[in-house]
């Protein structure tokens, strides 16, 4: 296998969200219907259950079957499954990263030599980097290289060839790109007499 699954697992070492945590049921339910600013009447009614169930489910003193749930969220307007979605944080956290060219961190392996950029921002759910790709056939590989998640490379000079496992090869030149799923076995090589480079990101999610 070659090199480049390390830089992968790099990224997702140092920047891997927490797990997910299990949503309160009582407390969503309270939170939307707060949202609506509807009183336990008001959303009762809406919902078709008597306000003293409403009630005991805002406050988890009771759990609700599946055809109460129903009803709920189709008196708040909304599916099942978001009843149980944790709502997205309203705050604009304001992250930026900037890398001039040439600042990157650099990270070579036998057929890539990568310049990683945004290094200063932790906890990323992409990792983009710009390659030069120095392999010229696919023997000089040991292997695919896969690894979780998708990803998307743009040319930026040169021609390549993408090799898939499961696609014939597909020759890019500048301006070009392909977005695919990277546990797909998949390897690029230079067909330019020069090293082409490429801009590549890869998603840590």
């Amino acid at each position: 296998m070659s090199d480049e699954p390390s830089l992968i697992r790099l990224a997702r070492e140092t920047g891997a969200e927490a797990p997910a945590q299990p949503v309160d049921l009582g407390l969503r339910v309270r939170e939307l219907r707060r949202a609506r600013d509807w009183t336990l009447e008001q959303a009762a009614n809406h919902a078709g259950l008597a306000r003293s169930t409403l009630s005991k489910i805002e406050n988890g003193q009771m759990s609700p079957t599946y055809e109460a749930l129903k009803k709920l969220a189709l008196g708040l307007g909304i599916s099942v499954p978001q009843l149980f979605t944790p709502p997205t944080d309203p705050h604009v956290n304001g992250r930026m990263a900037v890398t001039r060219s040439g600042e990157g961190q650099a990270h070579a392996t036998t057929t890539y030599e990568h310049e990683l950029l945004a290094g200063a921002l932790t906890r990323k759910s992409m990792l983009p980097y710009r390659a030069r790709i120095r392999a010229r056939s696919f023997d000089e590989f040991d292997g695919w290289v896969r690894h979780d998640g998708e990803e998307f490379l743009y040319v930026l000079t040169g021609v390549v060839r993408l090799l898939t496992e499961f696609y014939a090869p597909v020759d890019l030149k500048r301006g070009d790109s392909a977005y695919y799923d990277a546990s797909m076995g998949h390897n690029v090589i230079s067909l330019s007499e020069d090293d082409a480079t490429i801009l590549w990101v890869t998603s840590l999610g």
